[in-house]
């Protein structure tokens, strides 16, 4: 009986790790975008509908953007009198059903937020003892993504909370990807395989290069602050389980450079690419670095392996990344006030990350290199690589063996 009782606890346990794996979601870093950065919870209808369009007419979608994420302040501030969610009547007064449609109809994927907590961030209705509940009506609302944040969870256990969530999503039947928003105070990375498809490692971000913005009991974070913040946790990222960096903050108010460097590290971090900006009003400048398909193609790599600092110098760091099929990605980022030239020597500067096993092999083996911002080849592996990098701004390469 003991034995019969401990194979049952073992397969109830599993059940989720098993469902999740099956769905095949997130092997490559979610793409999309997330109205928190720029609009809090001042967020409506013909806002979702606007963001909805633009991801098609800016050709967002087809560079692979396919999440519409809806963040806090989309419901009423009660359940109704079965205790359902219900969405803000005067911020969607046709309802969420009608939004979730709309979006699918524009060939993208709906996703939605709530708290672990029994209330959220902002105060409205958490999922704390409704999580069944909630499952079943985003299912039934055809949502596709699952923010989960952390606010207003005194006694609760982040794993046991988060795994209770991912049960609840997995008995509606629908694929939904689970984010986990935990901010890193339990070190969701050691955990997060197990209960999400990716989970953030920092609090929250804000739309600087370098810098730190107390709230009181918390801050958010710049740029290099989030990037620098949490050792060690490469190992635990890969197809289907990603380190979240958070959402983006490119277009929101950084240099046209810094933006370069935001969108170039977060692909090379394989983070999930979240966008957090008006899409509505964005600049032509801001549309290009977050459509770059080839520096997009380095985030969706099919192996799958974070980048690592390969040397950082103080005014100049260098962070390399493994790919598929033998390649390489290299972001060189020039870190200080003046412009920087470089006259990098392959051969005299080794490549091996111990991690991944991945070396580049430059003493056997020839490599053309490829700029994936100004789209152009830079001749080979066999040659220093010569550039001027501008202030706060990236050379991002790629580095493929010649046959």
């Amino acid at each position: 009986m003991k034995t019969t009782l401990s194979i049952v606890v073992f397969c109830l346990m599993t059940m989720g790790l098993t469902a999740q794996k099956a769905e095949q979601l997130a092997m490559t870093p979610p793409m999309g975008w997330n109205s928190w950065n720029t609009f809090g919870t001042d967020i409506n209808e013909q806002l979702v509908k606007d963001i909805a369009d633009a991801f098609v007419e800016l050709g967002l979608r087809d560079a692979g953007y396919k999440y519409l994420v809806l963040d806090d302040g989309w419901m009423a501030m009660e359940r109704d009198e079965n205790y359902n969610l219900v969405a803000d009547p005067k911020k969607f007064p046709n309802g969420m059903k009608q939004v979730v449609d709309y979006v699918h109809s524009k060939g993208l994927k709906f996703g939605i937020y709530n708290c672990a907590g029994a209330t959220t961030c902002a105060g409205y209705p958490g999922s704390r003892g409704f999580e069944y509940q909630d499952a079943k009506l985003y299912a039934e609302w055809g949502v596709d993504f699952l923010k989960y944040d952390w606010c207003d969870t005194e006694n609760l256990n982040a794993k046991g909370a988060y795994q209770t969530m991912r049960d609840a999503l997995h008995a509606t039947g629908r694929p939904i990807l689970f984010s986990i928003c935990e901010w890193g105070d339990n070190e969701p990375w050691k955990w997060g395989e197990e209960m999400g498809h990716m989970w953030r490692v920092t609090g929250d971000i804000i739309n600087c290069w370098d810098c730190k913005v107390g709230h009181g009991t918390w801050s958010s974070l710049g740029v290099w602050p989030i990037i620098k913040l949490r050792k060690d946790i490469r190992k635990y990222s890969g197809p289907g389980h990603w380190n979240d960096f958070d959402m983006m903050e490119v277009g929101n108010g950084m240099s046209v450079a810094e933006d370069r460097v935001h969108f170039t590290m977060w692909a090379m971090l394989a983070s999930p690419l979240i966008m957090g900006n008006d899409l509505r009003s964005a600049t032509k400048e801001t549309i290009e670095t977050l459509t770059n398909k080839e520096v997009i193609a380095v985030n969706q790599d099919e192996l799958g392996v974070q980048a690592y600092c390969h040397s950082d110098e103080g005014d100049m760091e260098i962070w390399a990344k493994p790919l598929a099929n033998g390649e390489w990605a290299f972001a060189f980022v020039n870190m200080s006030e003046e412009a920087i030239t470089i006259n990098h020597d392959w051969a005299w500067h080794p490549v091996k990350d111990d991690m991944s096993g991945r070396a580049l092999e430059v003493h056997n083996k020839n490599y053309k290199i490829r700029d994936l911002y100004n789209h152009k080849n830079l001749g080979t592996s066999k040659q220093k690589l010569k550039a001027t990098i501008g202030v706060h701004d990236v050379l991002m390469i790629r580095l493929t063996p010649v046959k």
